[in-house]
């Protein structure tokens, strides 16, 4: 069987998918927006790889995100835009000029340097657009990014110019006061939408107070529902081996077999640690 492990063999691949003539129908009818939900989704699926630690599923799925790339740029070539050697010479350049200590003479010494002059070079790359574009210092975080990510990041953008918190307990006690605010919209006679409100500002106050504790919000929630997508199954498996299945009439039931789960798992975890 001949081996197709070139960046060039996907390429050509792609374009004879697209072919208008003896191209796949599927393939020749699709667009930048038709794409796109495919496109999210295989970045997630190396996301899962990667938490799962599965590098033969890492393998595959990464191959899959780059055919969304080559797919992105063969209609961009169509259309006269740009090719996928535009793409790489792009990244390229990209990544030459935010390295200098790599790739010319500045000396950064650290992790903490190199973050720094990262920083200082996209802030730049901004101005740049800025001054292109007329663009505001909040413009360029797509909207398509996951709810939390993009939040963070819009955060990350403000506290660049000093709009931030300057002590983690004024956060906090933000926090405390919009969750009192969810709890105004308890009453039967709380106008929805405020609720859908309070709870936006809620959740935008968690994430604000997990970008000063230093932790990834999208990662920490992701965590978090594999954590209990993982212990409900043990429930499930547990209820299951009494001849049971989850239902309302067994929630009290559900509850302590859920708090055995978890305290079962925090003792595994704290034997480990002290091995």
């Amino acid at each position: 069987m001949t081996r197709h492990d070139s960046i060039t063999d996907l390429i050509e691949i792609v374009a004879r998918l697209r072919d208008p003539v003896g191209g796949c129908p599927w393939d020749q009818v699709q667009t930048f927006r038709s794409i796109l939900p495919h496109t999210l989704e295989e970045a997630y699926e190396v996301a899962e790889a990667i938490e799962n630690e599965d590098l033969g599923e890492l393998c595959d799925e990464l191959g899959d995100l780059l055919l969304q790339v080559v797919y992105h740029a063969r209609i961009a070539e169509e259309q006269a835009g740009f090719a996928f050697a535009d793409v790489v010479q792009a990244i390229c350049d990209k990544l030459i000029r935010r390295h200098p200590h790599v790739f010319g003479a500045a000396d950064l010494a650290d992790t903490a340097a190199v973050r720094a002059h990262w920083e200082q070079e996209k802030a730049a790359e901004r101005a740049r657009k800025r001054q292109r574009q007329s663009a505001t210092v909040l413009e360029g975080v797509a909207q398509a990014l996951p709810a939390l990510l993009r939040a963070q990041k819009l955060q990350t953008r403000a506290a660049r110019v000093g709009f931030d918190w300057t002590e983690i307990d004024g956060v906090i006690a933000k926090v405390s006061e919009e969750l009192e605010e969810c709890r105004e919209t308890l009453s039967e006679h709380a106008d929805p939408s405020e609720r859908v409100h309070e709870i936006g500002d809620l959740l935008f106050s968690c994430v604000n107070l997990a970008r000063h504790l230093g932790v990834d919000a999208e990662q920490a929630l992701r965590a978090a529902s594999h954590r209990f997508e993982r212990r409900f199954g043990q429930v499930e498996a547990h209820l299951h081996a009494a001849g049971q299945t989850p239902s309302p009439a067994l929630r009290d039931e559900m509850e302590r077999l859920w708090s055995l789960v978890k305290s079962e798992e925090t003792g595994d975890k704290r034997r480990l640690e002290t091995r």
